[in-house]
């Protein structure tokens, strides 16, 4: 068992630089799609399982792919599980005054016939909504500028052309939903920096170094939604003074889930901070509140209960991890759960999983 992995992670990670028959972009779209992927998956930072990290770079990012990639994402993710969908390249924006629409342009993407040959905002929020996960997170990273000012504009050697970029209001259609929320590179008047010479661009700088852990400031041991945007929110505009501003949409999102882990769980000491707040709480809410973060599966996440002396008999089934866990502490509190499990084994078990989680490290020192 890999006690410190995130085997619920899952995620797409679309890039497209190279199109067919519309103008190319920066290198460094490539280079995004391909370090993202790699911290995800990488034990040392994120700790996602790397068969659960699918990528469609260039050739292999068809509309047909795409929409097949999400189909298959939401085949795999089930509710317990942590979803990030990351697209960089094209988008566009159609329709008349009023009734515009935005568009995700594929690298097959037909400005002759783009409304058949792009996926339109609606489809696109279709396909999400089948993705039975309750913590999803979209990445867009569009309206890209390689060093000098993008064209408003998209164009082929045909004659067509259609505007470039996205709408705001169609980032807060994509992010409808309980436990639904997008990242944008920018806003809708603003265009996505790559600097001259970059690796990546400036939004994906900035996500990689959240990711990488700048983004935990409290050591807790994961990345979490509102830690992750925050910190790329303020770094960007260090890097692109007054030019550049990710925006944050979520329509229903009222807990700070986590994204991932934090350095594969293996942080430095807990800080203080963290512990005066944890604190406040009752150890049993502290412990429940801990094993969602770290179990977010249930009980039977990685084995915990049985390895700590449960019987699994003993528990009902809930429809989310958390629910389960719930009910779980409640009948552990009551004397139930197993003959050998009590606070303590259960304590000591997470602990041997997570030795440097801050709720944890606190509820040892009472």
């Amino acid at each position: 068992m890999n006690s410190t992995g995130y085997p619920q992670g899952h995620a797409l990670l679309i890039g497209v630089a190279n199109y067919q028959q519309i103008s190319c972009l920066p290198a460094a779209i490539l280079n995004d799609v391909n370090d993202i992927a790699a911290t995800l998956s990488s034990p040392m930072y994120c700790a996602y399982a790397p068969s659960n990290v699918v990528t469609l770079l260039d050739a292999d990012a068809t509309r047909a792919a795409v929409l097949k990639g999400l189909e298959d994402l939401s085949a795999r993710a089930g509710p317990d599980d942590t979803v990030c969908v990351f697209f960089s390249g094209h988008g566009g924006i159609v329709g008349s005054p009023g009734n515009e629409d935005s568009i995700l342009v594929t690298v097959d993407s037909d400005l002759g016939d783009i409304e058949n040959t792009s996926i339109g905002s609606g489809e696109l929020a279709a396909a999400l909504a089948q993705i039975k996960a309750k913590r999803l997170l979209v990445f867009i990273d569009a309206c890209h500028a390689g060093g000098a000012a993008i064209s408003k504009r998209l164009t082929d050697c045909k004659g067509h052309e259609i505007k470039s970029g996205y709408t705001e209001s169609i980032f807060a259609r994509l992010a409808v939903g309980s436990g639904r929320a997008l990242m944008a590179s920018c806003r809708a008047d603003e265009v996505s920096a790559v600097l001259r010479g970059a690796r990546n661009s400036v939004f994906t700088t900035a996500l990689l170094a959240g990711l990488r852990g700048a983004a935990d400031k409290n050591a807790s041991g994961f990345i979490k939604v509102f830690d992750l945007f925050s910190y790329v929110s303020e770094e960007v505009p260090k890097l692109i003074p007054n030019g550049q501003h990710p925006i944050f949409k979520a329509d229903n999102l009222e807990v700070n889930f986590a994204v991932a882990l934090s350095q594969g769980g293996k942080k430095a000491p807990y800080s203080p901070e963290t512990t005066c707040m944890v604190n406040q709480d009752a150890p049993w809410s502290v412990l429940e509140q801990a094993l969602v973060e770290i179990y977010p599966l249930g009980p039977r996440d990685q084995e915990v209960w049985s390895r700590a002396g449960g019987d699994l008999s003993r528990l009902q089934l809930h429809p989310t991890g958390q629910a389960a866990w719930h009910a779980a502490i409640r009948t552990l509190k009551q004397g139930g759960g197993g003959r050998s499990i009590n606070f303590g084994s259960l304590l000591q078990t997470a602990t041997e999983d997570f030795p440097n989680h801050p709720h944890l490290a606190t509820l040892r020192a009472l």
